[in-house]
C-alpha cells in the first residue's frame, strides 16, 4: 500500500487539517519503532534524523520545524528496511558529532519554552535560529568532533575560568580565524556573548531609584520618576552622541528557575540532586550535612507534601558586602547574593560551581534597611517555586517532566549583614549568624 506523503510538503502547517492528519498518521507508524526509552530519529529540519527524541517532542518538532524535505523512504519507522543502505535516502548528517553534547542542552532548552496548544502547534522559536545554525556547522571542514556551538561554549567556559578579559578573548578569536580562515567561529566576545544569552545564561538589568526606594520593574518599568520619592530614573538624559538614558543605579538580577532547572538537565547531576535522601547519617548523634540537623527535620514535619518528593530544592541564601576595585582607600561596597542548593552531598553543595549568583546590588554604599527593595525580583521567583513550582525535565528518570518546588531554609551571614536582611538592629562585636 502507498504511504500518502504529500503533506510533508504543506507549508502553512498552523491550521492545515490535512497536516495535522498526516503527522498523526506518521506517529501511528513510528510507534512500534521507538526504543525501549520511548525514544526515536526525530526528521524535522532541525534535527533531521541526527537526534532521538519523545514522540510528543517528535510531534511538536515537525509541526514547528517542518519534514525534511530529502526524506522520502521512511526507514526508521519501518517502511521499506531493507533499503537503509541505499545511497538515495538520507541518514544521519555524518558531518556533526551524532553524540553532541549540546544536542541535549538545546533540546532541554526548547521542550521547556515551547508552549504547545491544543492543535499541537507551537511557538515558532525564532530566536534560537542562531543557535541550530551553529549546533549544525562544522567547526572546520572535516572536522566531526566539534560543532561550531560547542567549540564556543567550551571557549568560554576556558574564558571564565582562567579569567580571561575581554580583549584578550577577541585577540584569540582573530588568531584562530587568521590560523584557520575556514574555521566558523563568532568574530568577536560580544557576538559570542549575545549567542550565549540566548541560551539562558543571560542576567535581567533592573533600573533603582537614586535613593534605594524602588526598583522600576514589574508595574514600574515604564515610569520615569521614583513612586515613592519622585526622583528622576535617569541620572543623564539621552545625548545625541550616546542616543541613550543613563540611570542612577542598575541591579543585576540572574533568574533562578533555569538554573535549577539545568541541575536536572544530565543524569549525573539529577542523580546528586536526590543525595540528600540516601545519604543522610544513620547515626543521630552524628552531623555531617544539613540533612541530618534538626532544623531540617522540622522542616519536613511541617511541610510532609513538599519533603515527599526528593527532587524539591532546598536552598541556602549568603549575602556580604565587598570592594569591588580591590582598593580599601575607595570607599564602594557592592553587595552579591548567592545561593546554595542543599540537595546536593556535603563536598558539592560549597563548591564554587554549585554556587548561584542571584543578584549583584550596586553601590556605593550598603543598601542597609532597603535590602528588601533589592531582592524583591528573588523573593517573587521563591514564592512561585514554592507555591506552583515549575515543570522540569529529569534526567534521572527518562527525562520525565515533573513539577519542581523549591524552598528557603536559612540564611547564612554575619550580624551586619542580618541586620540589613532582616531590618533589625545590630550592635557588638559578633560574627556568624544563621537563620
Amino acid at each position: 500500500m502507498t504511504i500518502d506523503k504529500s503533506w510533508t510538503q504543506i507549508r502553512k502547517r498552523s491550521n492545515s487539517a490535512v497536516f495535522w492528519q498526516g503527522l498523526q498518521s506518521f506517529l501511528q507508524m513510528a510507534k512500534p519503532h521507538v526504543n525501549d526509552r520511548g525514544f526515536i530519529r526525530c526528521p524535522c529540519n532541525r534535527c533531521i534524523n541526527n537526534v532521538q527524541h519523545q514522540l510528543e517532542v517528535l510531534e511538536t518538532h515537525i509541526h514547528q520545524f517542518g519534514f525534511m524535505s530529502d526524506y522520502n523512504e521512511w526507514i526508521y519507522r519501518g517502511e521499506n528496511v531493507n533499503a537503509a543502505s541505499s545511497s538515495n535516502v538520507p541518514q544521519p548528517n555524518s558531518g556533526v558529532h551524532d553524540k553532541d553534547e549540546m544536542f541535549e542542552v538545546l533540546e532541554d532548552i526548547i521542550s521547556n519554552d515551547a508552549e504547545v496548544d491544543q492543535l499541537g502547534s507551537q511557538s515558532s522559536n525564532v530566536q534560537y535560529d542562531d543557535l541550530f545554525a551553529a549546533l549544525n556547522s562544522e567547526l572546520y571542514p572535516g572536522v566531526s568532533s566539534f560543532s561550531s556551538l560547542n567549540f564556543l561554549v567550551k571557549l568560554m567556559h576556558l574564558k571564565v575560568m582562567n579569567k580571561w578579559t575581554n580583549k584578550s578573548f577577541d585577540e584569540l578569536l582573530k588568531l584562530l580565524k587568521l590560523a584557520f580562515p575556514k574555521m566558523d567561529l563568532v568574530e568577536s566576545h560580544y557576538e559570542a556573548k549575545k549567542l550565549m544569552t540566548k541560551m539562558g545564561l543571560g542576567y535581567q538589568s533592573i533600573h533603582v531609584c537614586k535613593n534605594d526606594c524602588a526598583l522600576f520593574w514589574n508595574e514600574n518599568s515604564t515610569s520615569e520618576t521614583c513612586p515613592v520619592c519622585s526622583e528622576s530614573r535617569w541620572k543623564m538624559q539621552a545625548s545625541r552622541r550616546t542616543g541613550k538614558n543613563v540611570p542612577h543605579k542598575v541591579l543585576r538580577y540572574f533568574p533562578l528557575a533555569p538554573r535549577l532547572k539545568r541541575l536536572f538537565a544530565t543524569s549525573k547531576t539529577a542523580k546528586l540532586m536526590r543525595w540528600h535522601r540516601a545519604g543522610k547519617s544513620t547515626d543521630d548523634n552524628v552531623m555531617r550535612h544539613p540533612v541530618d540537623g534538626r532544623a531540617w527535620k522540622d522542616f519536613d514535619r511541617k511541610h510532609p507534601i513538599f519533603a515527599d518528593d526528593v527532587r524539591n530544592v532546598r536552598l541556602g541564601l549568603a549575602a556580604d558586602g565587598f570592594n569591588p576595585f580591590n582598593n580599601m582607600s575607595i570607599s564602594y561596597s557592592m553587595w552579591p547574593v548567592v545561593l546554595t542548593t542543599y540537595n546536593l552531598p556535603p563536598w558539592l553543595c560549597m563548591k564554587p560551581k554549585y554556587l548561584m549568583l542571584s543578584l549583584l546590588i550596586p553601590g556605593p554604599q550598603s543598601p542597609g534597611k532597603d535590602m528588601d527593595v533589592f531582592l524583591r525580583p528573588l523573593i517573587e521567583e521563591l514564592k512561585e517555586l514554592w507555591e506552583n513550582g515549575i515543570d522540569t525535565r529529569d534526567a534521572g528518570n527518562d527525562r520525565k517532566v515533573f513539577k519542581m518546588r523549591a524552598a528557603l531554609l536559612w540564611t547564612v551571614n554575619d550580624f551586619p549583614a542580618r541586620s540589613s536582611l532582616f531590618r533589625v538592629e545590630w550592635t557588638g562585636l559578633q560574627s556568624v549568624s544563621y537563620l
